[in-house]
């Protein structure tokens, strides 16, 4: 692959791996497709850092199964399965009256050994890529368990189960753009190109009109606001 001089750079006088170097470089563009979701979508999900963590986790598994499906795959049954067990468990631990910290320790400590025992279980039916998935990944699912946990004691299951499965469909759309090897392509030629993320975050920081989730909702509203002025 071809790269810019400020790459071949950081490669060559830096000794930063190429693959590092790239990564660092979509970060920025992974975080304004987040922050596009939140600011004119609006599509909630759990803040900007948890999606960006499970989006670079997707790609961790699909680089290690060679396979950029896989990587959603795999990584998709990782994330259910944490928050499935999440939410039974919370319920059992639930009636023991435990304290924050020592409850989330014990979730965290249920939620990995269920996932020990999802990988052995895949791999005794010859589901190898699951066995082949390195823990970097999997950590990251698990303490997806901690965040999830805090948002239903404050906003209720329901809440949190909504903004699980928002925090994943943009997780989802961000793998795809880290994985679009066109656009790794034109950054690692154009690395200068990342800068423009600046600009488009300031716009989106000033930005003051409906989200497209609220047009939707609020439908019915704007019509009869607009047949009012008409008349």
């Amino acid at each position: 692959m071809y790269y810019d001089s400020f790459i071949e750079f950081a490669i060559v006088q830096g000794g930063v791996p190429d693959a590092t170097v790239i990564l660092i470089l979509m970060l920025p563009i992974v975080v304004t497709i987040i922050a596009f979701f939140r600011q004119v979508i609006g599509i909630k999900a759990f803040g900007i850092y948890t999606p960006a963590l499970i989006t670079f986790a997707f790609a961790a598994i699909g680089s290690e199964a060679e396979s950029v499906w896989k990587g959603a795959r795999y990584g998709v049954a990782i994330f259910v399965a944490v928050i499935a067990i999440g939410i039974m468990m919370r319920y059992v631990l639930k009636r023991f009256r435990l304290l924050y910290l020592p409850r989330v320790a014990l979730l965290i400590t249920i939620v990995s050994l269920s996932t020990l025992a999802l990988l052995i279980v895949g791999g005794m039916f010859q589901r190898t890529g699951w066995a082949s998935v390195s823990i970097f990944p999997i950590l990251i699912m698990i303490t997806l368990v901690e965040k999830f946990v805090a948002t239903q004691i404050e906003k209720g299951a329901r809440a949190a189960v909504i903004l699980s499965f928002e925090t994943l469909i943009i997780s989802l759309v961000c793998y795809a753009v880290l994985s679009w090897d066109s656009l790794i392509r034109f950054v690692s030629m154009h690395s200068w190109v990342v800068l423009s993320t600046i600009i488009i975050n300031i716009v989106l920081g000033k930005w003051t009109g409906l989200r497209l989730t609220e047009i939707l909702r609020f439908k019915e509203v704007i019509k009869n606001a607009e047949d009012t002025n008409k008349k």
